[in-house]
């Protein structure tokens, strides 16, 4: 079985607080997914994290999901790269500290864009790495792009490329919300399902987030979920929170946790 897990960056750090990581989450979270592994060892996984408070922050002040043009704005593309790398050194001294073999899979490095959409990405030496037992990481990066310069991909950017791709039998979506609210920020009414069906009903709270995310926050990601899902309609999307005690474990062996998107 493979499974696409990402840790959202609101989870992984502080988004109120630049430059911000939660270390001792990270080293809880890495421990959960040691522990579901050895529990499946059959399954394979690839991680992705986002950027959080990190490359946020700088991408932010210098526009670099919109492109990229002039001396100053190349010396902010190499800050947001530097920022968002920084982040993912940390989540794989993390997972590394817990046993795990971990492999970023950097996406600056391997991938071109065109007009902010994936236009190459060689995918064979992820597909190596996990064949090995290997756990690939992915991130939140800056690309180069024919149209722009350059620009920012998501983790759910990378994901639905990848997903098209390699086929994967669920992807989770960990933040810090429960899934998704029909009355954010309430918070009193969760959906329990979501189809593409109910796509335009979504109200339009989801646009809203409680911190800086220049990729497009909550109703970019599900938005894009739903896509997907239309395209592999055996695949499922659980949208679900990280902050609980054994949530990443339990969503990782199987249990249906937040919000379920399927087609």
């Amino acid at each position: 079985m493979l499974v696409f897990l990402k840790l959202g960056g609101s989870l992984i750090t502080d988004k109120t607080r630049p430059y911000t990581p939660r270390l001792e989450k990270l080293d809880d979270l890495s421990k959960q997914i040691a522990g579901a592994l050895r529990s499946d060892p059959d399954m394979q996984l690839l991680l992705g994290h986002g950027s959080g408070s990190f490359g946020h922050q700088a991408a932010s002040r210098f526009g670099t999901r919109d492109g990229v043009s002039g001396e100053e704005a190349w010396r902010g593309f190499s800050e947001v790269w530097y920022q968002a790398s920084s982040l993912n050194r940390m989540v794989v001294e993390s997972l590394r500290r817990v046993g795990l073999p971990v492999i970023t899979l950097s996406p600056a490095s391997s991938i071109t864009a065109n007009a902010g959409k994936i236009q190459n990405w060689g995918v064979h030496p992820l597909l190596e790495a996990l064949s090995h037992g290997l756990l690939p990481v992915i991130h939140g990066d800056v690309v180069f792009d024919d149209a722009r310069g350059g620009t920012i991909l998501s983790t759910e950017d990378l994901f639905n490329y990848l997903a098209l791709k390699l086929k994967p039998d669920r992807i989770l979506l960990a933040g810090l919300e429960a899934g998704i609210w029909e009355d954010f920020p309430s918070r009193n009414k969760l959906k329990q399902v979501l189809t593409p069906r109910d796509g335009g009903k979504l109200s339009s709270t989801l646009s809203h987030s409680a911190s800086m995310d220049v990729t497009g926050g909550m109703r970019s990601k599900v938005d894009a979920m739903l896509s997907l899902v239309e395209n592999i309609p055996e695949l499922e999307v659980s949208i679900f929170s990280g902050e609980v005690p054994g949530n990443i474990q339990q969503a990782l062996l199987g249990v249906r946790l937040g919000t379920l998107i399927h087609c």
